[in-house]
Order: C-alpha cells, then structure tokens, then sequence
C-alpha cells in the first residue's frame, strides 16, 4: 500500500523560465502560465519556503478546534492547505481554500485529489476581501496579503479576528522591508544571491522585480505587528524569518473566567 501522499511531497514542477528572454514589461498576474510553473517559482523565489509549509501543518495541530472552521485565504496550488489537511487532528473540522484565479483553483482541486487525507476540502474560487468567515481556529494568509491593496488590509485582519474563537489563530506569511535602508539593502542582496543560487539570471531577477513591485507592496514587521494587534489579536509571534521573508502567529487569547 502506498504512503499517504505528505503536504512536503512536493508535485511534480514545471521549471519556471517565465521572465528568462526579454519581454514587455507588465505587471505580475496569477494566470494560467504563473500557475503552471508556480510551485518551482516559489520554492525557487522565497528562502524558507520549504520550511514554512510543513510547519504550518505543526502550527494547524496545535490549534485547530473542534467543530470549528479553518481557512486558508490565497491557497493557490494548496501547499498549504494540504498542510493544514493534514495537521487538523478533527474530523468535524471544515477546512476551506479561498483564491480569486481560476487557473489556481483548477490545479489546487488536481492536487487535492491526489492527497488522501480524509478530510473534506472545500475550494472557493472568490475575492479573499468578500469571503464569508466564521467559527474559525485557524486562518492562513501565506505570502497572500502583500498582494492586496494596503487600504483594504486593516479591514480583512479585522474580519479574520472577529472570526476567530478564543484560542484560535492567524499565521501570516510576508516579505517585508526594512525601516533601515543599510538593513533593506543587505536583505535585499542576500535574496537576490538565494535566487542566483537557484538558478535564476540576472535578466530573471530583474524582470520579475519590474513586474511585482507595483503588486506586491511590502510593510515594515512593526506596521504589521501594529495592525494585527489593532485588529483585536491579543500577541503577535514571529515564528520564523530568513532574509526578509517572515512568518508570524497572531494568537486570540482564551477567555478567562473569573
């Protein structure tokens, strides 16, 4: 009999070669041509990664509750939905994916499949922004609200903690930036040579740099840390970092009683 299919068994990747010949610059889009080499971009693109996923799986069986909703907002592909599939120990657990690209939501239900976990996995191809949320114990936003319009983030933070039950938590993903600019620049390098490193040109790293910087926004550690606490998360804890990539858990904290 086969091995359960683990959330670190990555699947099978398409080497990204999206921005290696010149090409008109445009601004980055989670289309069907991102979607198909997605998993070797990432993994080829953000330090840490390959950690971040099969610790959120750690993270989702320490705190998902029973009888209680989790979600995973941005799924893309489901690398860490699957994670959490198989960290929530609660058969009576509902465990939702939430991404707005169609050509994400398509391969994600491919990879599901093959997963045989038995919990159930509800898919939604929606705006995160309008995505109904409740009962929650766990909610991931993994490197997915860098990518929404700064104005609007305060607001989503403030439904994901009203969401969430005593005890329940956020993990956000992020690449921030530095209020140093000598720290920015050293950051900045240092995953500029991780890329080098994993094969991208210089040409590559260029291009892709023209085509995210306009959507994708970076904050500060401190600005995030503000604003999820103004949310009404009770601590906030950085679990992980390398070069400017960062994962942090905003916890709500159990209701005592007197």
């Amino acid at each position: 009999m086969n091995k359960s299919r683990k959330p670190s068994e990555a699947p099978e990747q398409i080497t990204d070669r999206l921005f290696a010949t010149e090409r008109r610059p445009e601004d980055f889009r989670f289309d069907a041509s991102v979607a198909r080499v997605f998993p070797d971009m990432i993994r080829r693109s953000v330090p840490g990664y390959t950690t971040i996923i099969p610790m959120i799986e750690v993270i989702s069986e320490q705190y998902a509750q029973p009888a209680t909703n989790c979600y995973d907002l941005g799924c893309s592909l489901g690398a860490s939905t699957l994670a959490m599939r198989h960290g929530i120990a609660h058969a009576d657990c509902s465990l939702i994916g939430v991404d707005n690209s169609s050509a994400m939501i398509e391969r994600c239900e491919h990879y599901i499949a093959l997963d045989d976990s038995a919990l159930p996995v509800t898919l939604r191809c929606e705006d995160i922004l309008d995505t109904e949320l409740s009962n929650a114990s766990v909610t991931t936003l993994n490197f997915t609200l860098q990518f929404v319009d700064p104005e609007k983030r305060a607001g989503l933070l403030a439904r994901i903690a009203d969401a969430t039950r005593p005890g329940g938590v956020l993990i956000l993903s992020e690449k921030v930036r530095f209020e140093s600019e000598d720290e920015q620049a050293i950051q900045t390098r240092l995953h500029h040579e991780f890329k080098r490193a994993n094969g991208y040109s210089d040409l590559e790293i260029s291009q892709k740099r023209t085509a995210i910087e306009q959507v994708l926004i970076p904050e500060t550690l401190a600005a995030h840390k503000a604003r999820l606490l103004s949310a009404g998360f009770d601590d906030v804890v950085v679990w992980y970092q390398c070069f400017n990539f960062v994962s942090m858990l905003a916890i709500k904290a159990n209701q005592t009683t007197e």
